[in-house]
C-alpha cells in the first residue's frame, strides 16, 4: 500500500484530500463563508488520521465559532476575528457582533496533487466588521509525508500577513487584555470531545502546566469514542519562526487546553502584543503530525526529524 494522495475540489465550497488507495479522506478544506458572529474564515474538518478516525470538532456547543483547525486572530486591534462573544476586561465576554470580522478567501493560486503529497496555494483578506481591507493573506496548505507503515501524515500550514492599514495592526489575545492564561490566538486546534482529559507533553514537559511556555513541539493524545484505540496530533515550529524571541523575533507560547476541551494552539501573542507595522508581513510555519495510536516522545521525535522543512 502506498500514500499516494488524490484531492477533489468543490468550486465555492471546499477542497477534500483523501488516499488514494484506501479512499480515506484525510481532510476537507473548507473556504465557503458560514455564519458572520463565528467570524467566518478558512478553516479544515474534518481532519482524519490514516485509520479513518477523525481528530477535529465542529461547532461544538460549548464554542460553535472552533472549526476544526484554522487561523484565529482573538484580538485585532480591537476586532474579534475569532468568533462568538468578545472579551472585555473587567466585564468578561459580552455578545459584541460589532467587533467581529472576517478572513475572506480571495482565489487559490494553486492546488495539486502530486505522487508524495498536495499543495493549496491560496489568497485571503483579512476585515473589521465595518468590512475594510485591514491585511492581505498568502497560505499554503501541503500534505505530506503520508506513511501508511508508521500510521500517520503530515501537514504544513504557512501563513504570511500583510498589513494593509495606515496604522499598524495589534495582535493580542484575552491574556494581553486582562485575563489571566487566555493567551489563545494564531493556528488553533480544536480535538473531538472524547479527546478531553488528553495527554499533554512537549519535549521536555508533561500536562496542562504548559500552558503559557515554550517548546519546539506540542503533543496530544486522545482516545476515540466509538472506536478501540488513540491518535496523537503533534504542533510544532518550523526553525525561522524563532519561537523563543532569541533572535528578535516576537516570541511565541504555548496555549493548551484538556480540562473543559482539548484545544491548542502556538500562539503569537501570548503574554504580549505583536505589533505588526503599515506594509510589513508577518510570516508563520507550522507543521501538524497526525498519527494513529498514543505516541511518545522518542516516536514523535524520530517522526519530526524524518520531515523535512
Amino acid at each position: 500500500m502506498t500514500g499516494k494522495p488524490a484531492l477533489v475540489h468543490r468550486h465555492g465550497e471546499d477542497v477534500r484530500v483523501r488516499v488514494a488507495d484506501t479512499g480515506v479522506e484525510l481532510l476537507r478544506y473548507v473556504y465557503r463563508a458560514e455564519a458572520a458572529w463565528e467570524a467566518p474564515k478558512p478553516y479544515i474538518h474534518p481532519l482524519r488520521t490514516l485509520a479513518g478516525r477523525i481528530v477535529t470538532d465542529y461547532r461544538p456547543n460549548d464554542h460553535r465559532w472552533h472549526k476544526g483547525l484554522q487561523m484565529t486572530a482573538s484580538h485585532l486591534s480591537g476586532q474579534n476575528l475569532w468568533g462568538g462573544n468578545s472579551y472585555v476586561h473587567g466585564e468578561g465576554y459580552q455578545p459584541l457582533p460589532e467587533r467581529v470580522g472576517s478572513m475572506a478567501h480571495a482565489g487559490f493560486d494553486e492546488i495539486s496533487a502530486r505522487e508524495d503529497g498536495v499543495t493549496l496555494a491560496e489568497r485571503l483578506t483579512w476585515h473589521p466588521y465595518t468590512g475594510e481591507l485591514w491585511a492581505d493573506e498568502v497560505r499554503r496548505v501541503e500534505v505530506h509525508d503520508i506513511d501508511p507503515a508508521a500510521g500517520s501524515w503530515a501537514l504544513t500550514w504557512s501563513s504570511a500577513v500583510t498589513n494593509r492599514r495606515t496604522e499598524p495592526l495589534r495582535f493580542g489575545s484575552p491574556a494581553t487584555h486582562g485575563r489571566a492564561g487566555a493567551g489563545y490566538t494564531g493556528l488553533f486546534w480544536r480535538g473531538p470531545r472524547a479527546f478531553r482529559g488528553g495527554r499533554v507533553f512537549s519535549a521536555d514537559g508533561e500536562g496542562p502546566g504548559l500552558m503559557g511556555r515554550q517548546s519546539d513541539w506540542l503533543a496530544y493524545t486522545g482516545e476515540h469514542d466509538g472506536f478501540d484505540g488513540h491518535a496523537t496530533v503533534v504542533m510544532a515550529h518550523a526553525p525561522e519562526n524563532d519561537h523563543t524571541g532569541a533572535h528578535g523575533e516576537h516570541p511565541a507560547h504555548w496555549f493548551v487546553r484538556n480540562d473543559s476541551y482539548a484545544g491548542m494552539a502556538p500562539s503569537f501573542a501570548f503574554h504580549e502584543e505583536l505589533v505588526l507595522d503599515p506594509g510589513r508581513t508577518l510570516t508563520r510555519r507550522y507543521r501538524v503530525l497526525v498519527a494513529d495510536g498514543a505516541w511518545d516522545r522518542d516516536r514523535i521525535e524520530e517522526a519530526l526529524g524524518r520531515t523535512a522543512w
